[in-house]
């Protein structure tokens, strides 16, 4: 089993999570790591809301289920359609080791030597 760490960085370098993922795989795509965050953080969602820290998962279905314990549980394809999508329109920019990563399907070396960092970006308000 190959690990790889992840974090969230924000736009000026500051660490605001890690987590580590494990594949059976030495090398994966974008998308699939993409989706293996996704699988964990609804897991850990569904493990205990009260300790979720926000990550890619949209905090609008988390809010609606936090405010309605009738909703449904999150829906993986839909949170993967609106993380892959939001990599597409820069909604945030993926480093592999420095290196931003532009595509999808561009393969990543799961080696605990690499570094995956997520930066969300804020878009600019007014214009």
């Amino acid at each position: 089993m190959n690990t790889i760490t992840i974090q969230d960085e924000s736009a000026a370098g500051d660490i605001l999570n890690e987590i580590t993922l494990k594949f059976n795989e030495e090398y994966i795509t974008v998308s699939e790591l993409i989706k293996a965050r996704i699988e964990l953080e609804i897991s850990r969602y569904n493990d205990n809301v009260e300790t979720y820290k926000k990550g890619l998962v949209t905090p609008g279905q988390l809010e609606s289920k936090l405010n309605n314990k009738k909703s449904k549980s999150i829906d993986l394809e839909k949170q993967l359609y609106i993380a892959l999508d939001a990599f597409k329109t820069n909604g945030f920019i993926l480093l592999v080791d420095d290196q931003q990563v532009e595509n999808i399907h561009q393969k990543v070396l799961v080696d605990k030597s690499t570094t995956v960092s997520f930066i969300k970006l804020t878009p600019l308000v007014g214009g």
